[in-house]
């Protein structure tokens, strides 16, 4: 005989327990209190993308005063941080404020169904116990959140090269670094000139024989100091949270600023920069071939070093930079369309990422699946066609954590808007055609490989997706939900039966 239980049902489900999802959590519990809700994870630990990638000298790439949380004070010396720091203060932040005992781990959302005449989310779920044991179970709930940004955790990008089956050696993915790879000694070549890249280089470069970064063509790659010494005085004179406050304020406003003027001076940004490695290296042949990019600066991110330590290794002869095409794999290493061999033990295939929309969950409205591409983003948050759903995406030319907490602040603001007006569901409707645009605006090639299954967004506010943090500050949560949101009434829904297990 079966039981008759009532399905599990939370008001609101966090998809990933990364920055992001620690951060929509506290958001939700002080902003919403009184509301139920689980923070699912599919891995084992928390941290995102801080606790899967570990490769050597992983390390942000923006400033941990607008990386980290506004409510929660970055207290280490280090501006730039490296990945355990950070780990480590998103642990903090969970222990701190109870979020942690909201997380399940191993748990990973294999569906989500929506019902209009419920008004819920069902989602089916992938659990795996501590022997490895898998099941499935269902959970409903009324709001779901996705936050587990947009990369795939289980495949990086590696493109197909010509006789690699041949290398003798070792190839390593960074997405996917093994523990006990001893590179000591070893000449090692990083296929890659992105951030992952630029970060290996340095931090192979004290233990291996040479590291080569072998690129295709040039990234815009600055200096930047790895502790702020205006943010050290600061924290010197004023208490912790005013403290960073104020140094948030500061940088937001340098980084707004240098962004804004690389994107109206380009021709005065490139200068600019190349001045700068060219005052680093001492050596303009080697800037104009390998440090300055055909592109504008911040068509792509710029790459950020701190200390200069990517520059101080080539310096130092531990480090070279390569800019060639790669003909094909050989035993000994690479042979390059040059001719050139470069000699290998170790080849790091540091070529990118998978982009994969909102953790790979592919959502269904009333049994039809919902196309993500056909869909519009409404204040960088919620999605047409899908009610009572947003997801957490970040800025591409400022810290992530910027547009992250002010699109959990909104969501919070959705969720009390709809329990002061008795609405069992919203979503946003445009009240004119839209035309479309990607939703990341950005020429590298991992967003071009794969934006296209990612929604659009718009051409006017507050549909189009502004890289700008001051605007998006002082409008995101004034904006008028009345006009865009359209809503059902919890009158025009049902109670949902027990479920028989």
């Amino acid at each position: 005989m079966s039981e008759t239980v009532a399905t599990e049902h939370l008001d609101v489900v966090i998809v990933g327990a990364g920055l992001s999802g620690i951060g929509a959590a506290y958001r939700l519990q002080t902003e919403c209190r009184g509301k139920t809700y689980a923070v699912l994870e599919a891995r084992a630990a928390m941290g995102g993308t801080w606790d899967l990638f570990r490769y050597p000298g992983i390390r942000s790439d923006s400033d941990m005063f607008t990386l980290g949380y506004p409510f929660k004070p970055w207290r280490e010396a280090k501006s730039i941080a490296d990945g355990p720091s950070i780990r480590r203060y998103i642990n903090e932040t969970a222990e701190e404020f109870g979020i942690d005992r909201h997380i399940r781990y191993q748990t990973k959302v294999l569906a989500a169904d929506w019902s209009s005449e419920t008004a819920r989310w069902t989602l089916t779920l992938e659990e795996r116990d501590a022997a490895g044991a898998v099941s499935r179970r269902e959970l409903t709930c009324g709001f779901l959140y996705a936050c587990a940004g947009y990369y795939n955790y289980d495949h990086g990008y590696t493109p197909e090269f010509p006789g690699l089956a041949s290398f003798s050696g070792q190839v390593v993915h960074p997405q996917f670094w093994p523990e006990d790879l001893d590179y000591a000694g070893k000449r090692v070549v990083v296929i890659g000139s992105g951030a992952t890249a630029v970060t290996l280089v340095p931090s192979m470069a004290g233990q291996a024989e040479l590291v080569t970064m072998l690129q295709r063509t040039p990234t815009w790659i600055s200096a930047v100091p790895g502790r702020d010494k205006y943010a050290d005085r600061i924290r010197e004179l004023l208490p912790p949270e005013l403290a960073h406050r104020v140094i948030r304020t500061k940088n937001i406003l340098f980084s707004i600023g240098f962004y804004q003027y690389c994107r109206r001076r380009p021709a005065a940004a490139r200068k600019l920069l190349t001045a700068l490695t060219t005052r680093i290296l001492k050596d303009e042949k080697a800037v104009a071939e390998h440090f300055t990019p055909t592109y504008n600066p911040w068509d792509q991110r710029l790459c950020a070093v701190p200390d200069a330590d990517f520059f101080r290794a080539i310096k130092k002869g531990k480090a070279e930079v390569v800019t060639d095409h790669i003909d094909s794999f050989v035993p000994e290493g690479i042979r390059l369309k040059s001719g050139r061999i470069l000699q290998a033990d170790i080849v790091v295939t540091a070529t990118g990422l998978q982009m994969l929309p909102f953790g790979g969950i592919t959502p269904r409205v009333d049994g039809a699946p919902v196309t993500l591409s056909d869909q519009f983003i409404w204040q960088g948050a919620m999605l047409t066609g899908l009610p009572n759903f947003a997801v957490c995406v970040g800025y591409t030319n400022a810290s992530w954590t910027l547009r992250a907490d002010l699109s959990s602040r909104l969501v919070c603001r959705v969720i009390n808007h709809m329990d002061r007006r008795g609405y069992a569901a919203v979503v946003p409707k445009p009240d004119g055609k839209l035309n479309q645009q990607p939703l990341l605006d950005l020429a590298a090639g991992y967003i071009q490989r794969s934006i296209a299954d990612f929604p659009h967004q718009g051409d006017r506010h507050p549909w189009k997706v502004r890289q700008n943090y001051l605007l998006d500050s002082a409008t995101t949560l004034r904006t008028d939900l009345n006009k865009t949101l359209a809503a059902t009434p919890k009158s025009a829904v049902r109670e949902p039966v027990l479920a028989l297990r």
